[in-house]
């Protein structure tokens, strides 16, 4: 038989208090956070800041005429980060992803320059053939 939880430190239970593994996963968390002196809240927060990092870009096509349309040269937008004009176009292009730290500041660019030339964040529709 399962052992039931146990009441620890200050009347934190200890060990798992739930059947489901994710649940359980999760309190394990908790609990060592806030056996640690964190306040969940802070944990909830820094999970939420994890939730919200920038998992995927525009189009290729999107991220050119964004840059374009602002009158920047791949050049000068990779002297910004820091990188080769190459790894930039790479980025640029999709052939490459940019690493953590690069990746969410991308974003935010491509975020200001979509609000400054919306025109420009609008994804093209194929042609369509009169008929």
């Amino acid at each position: 038989m399962a052992s039931a939880p146990r009441p620890g430190k200050n009347g934190i239970l200890r060990g798992h208090a739930a059947k489901s593994a994710a649940t359980s996963g999760e309190l394990c968390i908790v609990l060592d956070h806030v056996r640690r002196g964190g306040a969940v809240s802070d944990l909830f927060d820094a999970v939420d800041a994890l939730l919200a990092r920038p998992d995927t870009l525009p189009s290729p096509e999107v991220r050119a005429r964004l840059r374009k349309a602002d009158g920047l040269t791949q050049e000068e937008v990779a002297e910004v980060f820091g990188v080769t004009r190459v790894a930039f176009h790479r980025w640029e292009t999709g052939v490459a992803k940019p690493r953590r730290r690069h990746l969410e500041a991308y974003v935010r660019l491509l975020t200001g320059w979509a609000a400054k030339h919306p025109e420009a964040a609008q994804a093209s529709e194929p042609a369509r053939q009169a008929g």
